[in-house]
């Protein structure tokens, strides 16, 4: 092994842009329309941060490459005084200026000759635009003064037909009137919007590469992921760790080499800070300082004011993007923003700010004070200092408030116990007790990285006694249900066989310790494991043990094949956790696999009214962990209904809200699943070849379920290329796990995926393995005679098989009453295309009703194969669109629904809203919208609706 620190920057090197090539690539065709003698205005928007000036740099230089005449100038908030300074600063210097220009400025500082000024202005850039084509770039437009407003959106319009592209940078949010009022009459004007989002994972893996010179390990890439993909944030997050030496070079990854990170602030913070006025710096200060979100009357109490004398700060701090509300509080933006404004402040006024805000708990927190006080702290006769004595009082009442608030409110409760946390010395025999109760709270609440890393730190600390061990490993086997299934298991067992602990604590570890081995595809193990944990949980009367216990039961008894037992224990499991004097679950929840169940069965619709239910309840109750998980399912179970295009948008909402430590097992074998049967549909070939890499990266993993799901995945996506020898390779994994029907928690060994690999290895010349699947699906459907959509795949695998035309007609009739219109297809266009070949006519029936359904659900792949099946026997079917009307053939249904709400002027909350939907989702159809239509912004949407809609 080879280690090195890592280097410093090469002189004068400069990092590519990674991340927006999509952004590039559109102001490039508008480049390319200015060559062309086309014109216009072009804004870029963004908050804070993320690269708008990088982008006005580099379409500066493009369009000096091309011989284009550019001007840059750029606002400064201290110099909002100086009329009409912003653009002359850019027309007026530089190598190339307009002509005349100390008339111009002279013009400009006369507030009578202001209208010459405009007559001047536009002659001269309309002078100078015949003689080749201007590139006017301007940059922070939010400073602008009102002068250089005016004449922006005046001389934009008045010069519209002139090769001149006004190219302008604007902060995202809220901006003043005066600003707004200028960036709605250039929307109204046409201008092509480009907006700078968050940088993808891919983008910012590859910029730590380039600043570092290594590829990232994923401990990096977890510290990484809190600049949360502003790239501002994240290159000055990695010069920290750069400078301060605690990344090091191993064997050409980067990994980190000391833990906790440096506690310093970081330059473009301090900037803005120093932006604000003297009473919003106070402000903001005060609320890093806290650390947790506050309310405005917390804030009036520290900094020994009155809610009302802060309006106006508040109203600044929000503008700024500094600070959002949620609810009644106020919380930042961005944590890395939040922790380094906290740095800048000495020590001891950030450990008093927070000793203050946690004895104004009981009035700001919502703890009643009779619940969340202690008693009056007195001296210690054990040494105690009074600040000591009056900590741990705070940190008592701090921990009881989290505790009450826990169930309906657990992100207030995880903010209530770090604040314990960090009130608590590290030497305290009370803090590694506050450790494992804070571990579930930031793992419900989508801050998993950060319970890992609390717990990792603290069983590397020495002198935890079992107990706090065995409820520290606790937290992280619960957590590591989600990310990491083998090591749910590891933390489990180690934590149940420490001596000496509670019978309620090892009953708890017992299950999640059953329920990690049933969901990693150890079943014999989990089952071995059951009896032992059954006894403990009932000795203890655990109902939070019991449910798990229930839930791997009822998964053993779907590996038997014994399905209507399976479905009794999920009932029995999702009661006991529901029911009057139920404990929060170690499963967050039970009832997920009772709506994976439901949706196996061919019980789709009842599926969905479970999932909808827990997705309510999790984004009620503020649990984003649930919330994550419940999306996962809801993909997966809208797949199966044939809904690809909001299966696709679920899964891409899941997806955004990915915690620090990626995606995880469970939505490995759960969202990658869908992601990829999406992209097969849709001939999403792009997509394909990118769930291609995470699929053979499942096949490493240490869990035989995700190994075996990453075979299944690279099966189907081999079989989609076109390359049945490597389909060939991935068939031996997914029989082995058909066979010993290695079927688990979110598993996609579905049913209906039976005659899908039957197809698969007679494509690839693979007979045994068709063999094999086709003995699994007919004994499973022989043991569970009441489940139509059992009996109807294995008549599907077996008509494939045998090309056997009686047991494919078998299979379209016993589909016509299950609810899988993608499967009931399949085997109306396999037996369409087995009629075909002697009797034509009666195949055309089967092809339509194939077509109608593919049609449907968006399958373009499948849609246009049985196209050329129909035209193969002689018809020809006009193309059809899933969408609502005609007028929209480029759109899915759900889409369209999206785009016409957002053209009424909804926002995407509101439509969230409108539809019951997430925000994410709203924005993924929105997006997918825009791609379709080629559009650029929500102007041209609006209008393109209003033109399709009225009929023109």
């Amino acid at each position: 092994m080879t280690t090195r620190p890592v280097a410093e920057d090469a002189d004068g090197a400069r990092a590519p842009v990674r991340g927006r090539e999509a952004e590039l690539a559109s102001i490039e065709e508008r480049l390319d329309a200015l060559a062309r003698g086309e014109g216009g205005v072009v804004l870029l928007e963004g908050p804070a941060g993320s690269g708008k000036s990088r982008i006005l740099g580099e379409a500066s230089a493009s369009a000096k490459r091309r011989g284009t005449r550019v001007f840059r100038g750029g606002a400064d908030p201290e110099d909002q005084f100086v009329p009409l300074g912003p653009l002359l600063e850019g027309l007026l210097s530089g190598a190339e200026p307009l002509s005349d220009a100390a008339r111009l400025r002279d013009l400009a500082q006369v507030p009578g000759q202001r209208f010459w000024l405009l007559q001047e202005l536009g002659d001269r850039l309309r002078d100078a635009a015949r003689r080749g084509p201007l590139l006017i770039v301007l940059d922070d437009l939010q400073w602008c003064d009102e002068l250089t407003l005016l004449t922006l959106h005046t001389l934009a319009a008045r010069l519209s037909s002139e090769a001149i592209l006004w190219l302008v940078a604007v902060r995202g949010g809220d901006v003043p009137p005066h600003v707004r009022t200028t960036l709605d009459r250039i929307h109204r004007g046409g201008a092509h919007e480009v907006a700078l989002g968050p940088l993808g994972d891919q983008a910012t893996a590859r910029i730590t590469e380039d600043v570092l010179g290594a590829v990232p390990g994923p401990d990096v890439l977890g510290v990484v992921r809190r600049a949360e993909g502003v790239p501002v944030l994240l290159v000055e997050l990695l010069d920290v760790l750069r400078d301060e030496e605690v990344v090091a070079i191993e064997n050409g990854a980067a990994r980190l080499t000391a833990a906790p990170l440096p506690d310093r602030p970081l330059p473009s913070v301090g900037r803005r800070v120093a932006l604000l006025s003297e009473t919003a710096r106070q402000l903001v200060e005060t609320a890093a300082a806290v650390g947790r979100p506050v309310t405005v009357g917390l804030l009036a109490e520290l900094l020994g004011s009155s809610p009302a004398a802060l309006i106006t700060a508040v109203r600044e701090s929000l503008d700024a993007d500094w600070l959002v509300e949620k609810g009644d509080r106020l919380e930042f933006r961005h944590d890395l923003v939040r922790e380094s404004v906290a740095a800048r402040l000495p020590h001891s006024v950030r450990r008093s700010l927070r000793r203050q805000a946690a004895d104004a708990l009981p009035e700001h927190a919502g703890a009643t004070p009779g619940s969340a006080t202690a008693p009056a702290a007195r001296p210690s006769a054990g040494g105690e200092t009074e600040t000591e004595t009056v900590d741990r009082a705070t940190v008592d009442r701090l921990r009881t408030a989290a505790a009450e608030i826990a169930a309906t409110a657990p992100g207030p409760a995880a903010d209530l116990s770090l604040r314990a946390l960090e009130l608590t010395a590290a030497d305290a025999p009370e803090r590694p007790r506050v450790i494992a109760e804070t571990i579930p709270l930031l793992w419900r609440t989508g801050r998993a990285a950060r319970a890992r890393h609390l717990g990792a730190s603290a069983l590397a600390a020495d002198g935890l006694g079992p107990e706090d061990e065995a409820r520290i490993r606790l937290g992280l086997a619960r957590l590591a249900s989600q990310f990491d299934f083998s090591d749910a298991v590891r933390q489990a067992r180690a934590g149940a066989e420490l001596p000496g602990i509670p019978t309620d604590l090892r009953a708890r570890l017992l299950a999640v310790l059953c329920l990690g081995l049933s969901l990693s595809g150890h079943n014999e193990a989990a089952e071995r494991a059951l009896p032992a944990a059954q006894e403990t949980a009932a000795a203890a009367g655990d109902r939070t043990a019991q449910a798990t216990l229930l839930v791997v039961e009822s998964a053993a008894c779907f590996r038997r094949m014994d399905w209507s037992e399976a479905l009794r224990r999920a009932d029995r499991a999702t009661a006991l956790v529901t029911g009057p004097g139920a404990a929060p679950s170690s499963w967050v929840p039970e009832a997920l696999w009772q709506s994976f169940l439901l949706n196996a069965a061919g019980r789709s619709a009842e599926a969905l009214a479970v999932a909808d239910t827990g997705l309510r309840h999790a984004r009620h109750h503020g649990q984003t962990a649930a919330t994550r998980m419940w999306r996962t399912y809801r993909a997966r179970v809208l797949l199966d209904a044939g809904r690809l295009a909001d299966a696709r948008a679920e899964a891409e909402a899941a997806s955004a809200t990915a915690d620090e430590l990626g995606p995880g097992d469970l939505a490995d074998v759960t969202l990658l699943y869908a992601l990829t049967r999406v992209a097969v549909h849709t001939n999403d070939q792009q997509a394909a070849r990118a769930y291609a890499e995470d699929a053979r990266r499942m096949r490493t993993d240490d869990a035989p379920l995700v190994r075996q799901v990453g075979s299944l995945l690279l099966a189907f996506l081999a079989d989609f290329e076109g390359r049945p020898e490597r389909a060939a390779a991935a068939l031996d994994d997914i029989v082995k796990a058909l066979d010993e029907e290695l079927s688990s928690h979110g598993s996609p060994l579905d049913p209906a995926d039976a005659p899908g690999l039957v197809r698969v290895a007679l494509r690839a010349g693979a007979h045994d393995p068709a063999l094999w699947t086709v003995g699994v699906a007919e004994r499973r459907a022989a043991l569970n005679p009441g489940v139509t959509l059992l009996a109807a795949t294995a008549a599907h695998a077996r008509g494939l098989l045998d090309n056997d035309l009686d047991h494919l007609l078998r299979a379209v009739r016993l589909y016509e009453g299950v609810p899988r219109p993608l499967a009931r297809a399949s085997a109306l266009e396999d037996a369409g295309r087995k009629l075909a070949a002697t009797r034509r006519p009666e195949a055309v029936p089967h092809l339509d009703k194939a077509l109608d359904l593919y049609t449907r659900a968006g399958a373009e792949r499948d849609v246009a194969r049985v196209r050329r099946r129909l035209r193969a026997a002689g018809v020809r079917r006009r193309p059809s669109s899933a969408g609502y009307a005609k007028e929209w053939p480029e759109l899915t249904a759900s889409e369209l629904g999206v785009a016409r709400l957002v053209a009424q002027g909804l926002t995407n909350a509101q439509v969230a809203e409108r539809l019951s939907l997430s925000p994410h989702t709203v924005s993924s159809h929105l997006r997918r919208a825009f791609t379709k239509l080629d559009l650029t912004s929500r102007a041209e949407l609006t209008h393109l609706v209003e033109k399709r809609d009225s009929g023109e």
